[in-house]
């Protein structure tokens, strides 16, 4: 077992809200993470997150970089913070992990990356999803020849926005949310790692609701003006020849439609939600009449955000690439604003930003490690 015995690299959270308390948990499950510092604009609620998870220290950001022992900074700020802080850890002397997306338009994102390469420090965006037991698994399938060469894919992602349910939803009808950047960089991560890079795309977009009608607490009875599309439907043709399909809504009252499937010649993979870890798999494969589920391969099937962070973390102590790269964020970027750009302009757009297809993690990995 002493082989499983790791050094730990020392973490700091940037951004406290909702959506820390995974990262703070699952960064208990890999022991190559030493989670010391989180910090926050209310510097009370990172107090309050640090003793509720047990995080040594909280503090602010501008003390939080200057600690010359954090290595990898988490950056769980609002979207449209995200390269703006980037840039600040990276000029401190640290890698970052960014929530999605990586930046509001590729020439962000693109700079973020040169400052990175300058400084010799990694750069890594969620989403991580596509490293769970769910993905990996359909990753593999296709690797394998399950359903022979990939010919298409579809991409669903529909639900009625979020004034119903969200104490403060007017971020998502404003520049920098939207359907599209809100969740499309889950469903486009997952095509990524199934499918291989984008070459280019096409799409037509509209506002159906001008207006919203706040109905969840604290304001309800407030209305929000609508400012980005809300109904996104796009198609890639992916650098192996593959087309895809992608259709991301806030109009939509329900659906019955796939989350993800990939049609290959030699049959068909229904994959599991992008959003999550986990999931149902379902393969049709040629000649059967009835499709069937497979078990998954790998694991981290829970709740595993930050999985993409401990990569990080190993791929540092060994030199490899990282599999959440932020190479592979900016692609996506690329993506999602070449979608817009394609219906404003009623052509089709060469994505700018190239990147890799992840490698897949490997088979029989002990709990909490990524490397063998």
């Amino acid at each position: 077992m002493e082989r499983f015995v790791v050094k730990k690299i020392k973490i700091g959270v940037i951004g406290c809200g909702n959506i820390s308390n995974a990262y703070f948990n699952a960064c208990k499950k890999f022991p190559i993470l030493d989670l010391a510092v989180c910090s926050d604009l209310d510097l009370e609620r990172a107090r309050a997150k640090a003793d509720e998870h047990g995080i040594p220290r909280a503090c602010t950001t501008k003390e939080l970089l200057a600690d010359p022992e954090i290595q990898i900074v988490v950056n769980l700020t609002v979207p449209k913070a995200h390269a703006e802080v980037d840039l600040a850890v990276l000029q401190a002397g640290k890698s970052v992990h960014s929530e999605k997306p990586l930046a509001l338009n590729r020439a962000d994102g693109a700079a973020v990356l040169q400052t990175a390469s300058a400084c010799k420090l990694r750069v890594g965006c969620a989403p991580d999803t596509f490293l769970g037991g769910g993905i990996q698994t359909c990753v593999k399938l296709i690797n394998d020849g399950w359903i022979g060469r990939p010919v298409a894919a579809t991409a669903f992602m529909l639900c009625h926005g979020h004034e119903g349910w969200h104490p403060a939803p007017e971020f998502y009808y404003q520049h920098g949310g939207g359907p599209m950047l809100d969740m499309g960089p889950y469903y486009l991560t997952a095509l990524v790692a199934l499918m291989g890079p984008i070459r280019r795309v096409t799409a037509m977009t509209r506002i159906t609701f001008p207006q919203r009608l706040i109905s969840s607490q604290p304001k309800a009875g407030t209305w929000i003006d609508v400012e980005i599309p809300t109904h996104v439907a796009g198609v890639m043709e992916f650098v192996n020849g593959a087309i895809g399909t992608l259709v991301t809504s806030f109009d939509v009252w329900g659906g019955v439609v796939p989350r993800i499937e990939v049609y290959g010649t030699e049959g068909s993979l229904s994959v599991p939600d992008p959003n999550c870890f986990g999931g149902p798999i379902r393969i049709l494969r040629t000649g059967a009449n009835e499709w069937s589920e497979l078990p998954l391969t790998h694991g981290y099937s829970e709740n595993s955000r930050g999985i993409g962070v401990a990569d990080m973390a190993y791929a540092l102590r060994s030199g490899r690439d990282h599999r959440a790269s932020g190479q592979m964020a900016l692609h996506v970027l690329d993506a999602m604003q070449s979608f817009q750009e394609a219906s404003d302009q009623g052509r089709h757009v060469d994505l700018k930003i190239p990147c890799e297809r992840p490698a897949p993690l490997p088979l029989g990995l002990m709990p909490g490690h990524l490397d063998e």
